[in-house]
């Protein structure tokens, strides 16, 4: 707007438009409306400069927010991560010590089962060599005489069960 009155005060006369009659010194006016539009001008740069400027650190700060929130997450994720192992590494512990421990009850079953298998084949001959002692006594025959040096020569195969 400024411009166009510059341009009617600077370059037409009342000759061309009978309104420009009016205006006494229009150079002086002209001269005042271009200092005007140059302030205008001015104004308006500074007014850009400062919003660009709050603009640039408006993203600015926008992009340290996200940067931090990302930070914030990923910490957040490998103390996520950190636990999660940590309970990983304890069951694999707890798996491994329980499994040591049916292992050991295996074992320490075994062993009674095997005691227990002695204790009866440990049995067995000395019952037998008493049933061959008592038959001999009674009836000191050729029979009982063979079955008694059977369970003699067992109790002799055998002894180290019974020590």
């Amino acid at each position: 707007m400024l411009l166009i009155a510059i341009a009617f005060l600077r370059f037409y006369d009342q000759t061309d438009f009978e309104f420009l009659g009016y205006i006494t010194q229009p150079r002086q006016w002209s001269n005042g409306f271009t200092v005007a539009a140059l302030l205008a001008t001015l104004a308006n740069f500074g007014v850009e400069w400062n919003r660009r400027n709050r603009e640039t650190n408006r993203l600015a700060q926008e992009a340290q927010r996200r940067t931090e929130e990302e930070q914030r997450r990923n910490e957040a994720e490998e103390r996520r991560t950190e636990e999660e192992q940590r309970r990983i590494r304890e069951e694999q512990r707890r798996i491994r010590e329980e499994q040591r421990r049916m292992a050991q009850e295996r074992a320490d079953e075994s062993r009674r089962a095997e005691e227990r298998e002695r204790q009866i084949a440990r049995t067995r001959i000395e019952t037998r060599c008493r049933i061959a002692e008592i038959q001999f006594q009674l009836d000191p025959s050729d029979g009982n005489r063979r079955a008694l040096r059977e369970a003699l020569a067992l109790l002799a195969e055998y002894g180290d069960l019974f020590s």
